[in-house]
């Protein structure tokens, strides 16, 4: 079983087409999960639904709490692109043996329907989540990456190895 723990960010906004503005409703994942046709067993559980601009200690201690706790070895946390690497860096310090962990997001709403890189970035963390070693990592763009050797890229929106 994989786990999936839900804080927001890009991924589940939605856009206010009278105001103009994002803002949060519910997460999309089970859409996604149901149009994915995934079929392997998922426990979706949200935690907070912020940009992570937004996330505090407090925020990422209920992330860690989280993973500490949960009896399964496979997590994947959406979470908004701007502080995700800060998140995994926290996230790791916790040394939690055993746990693969991949933090995910995106960089377009999933509400924006096809534009949005969310479903890929979603079905990437599916399949890295069961194939990488314990460890926290950040997928992002069809690619994995160890949570200390990567960096959004704010010119291009991709997230790079650092070396």
């Amino acid at each position: 079983m994989v786990q999936i723990f839900v804080t927001g960010g890009t991924f589940d906004k939605e856009y206010n087409f009278i105001t103009g503005q994002l803002y949060f409703k519910d997460t999309h994942l089970k859409e996604m999960f149901q149009r994915g046709r995934c079929t392997i067993d998922i426990d979706v559980k949200t935690l907070m639904m912020i940009d992570s601009l937004e996330m505090t200690t407090e925020d990422r201690d209920i992330v860690i709490h989280n993973c500490k706790k949960s009896p399964h070895h496979d997590i994947i946390i959406t979470h908004g692109t701007d502080t995700m690497v800060e998140t995994a860096e926290r996230i790791a310090a916790a040394n939690l043996e055993g746990k693969t962990i991949i933090l995910t997001g995106a960089m377009v709403p999933y509400a924006f329907g096809t534009s949005s890189d969310g479903f890929f970035n979603l079905g990437s963390a599916m399949a890295f989540a069961q194939a990488l070693s314990p460890g926290v990592y950040v997928v992002m763009n069809g690619r994995y990456f160890d949570w200390k050797n990567v960096r959004k890229n704010r010119q291009t929106g991709n997230f790079e190895e650092l070396v």
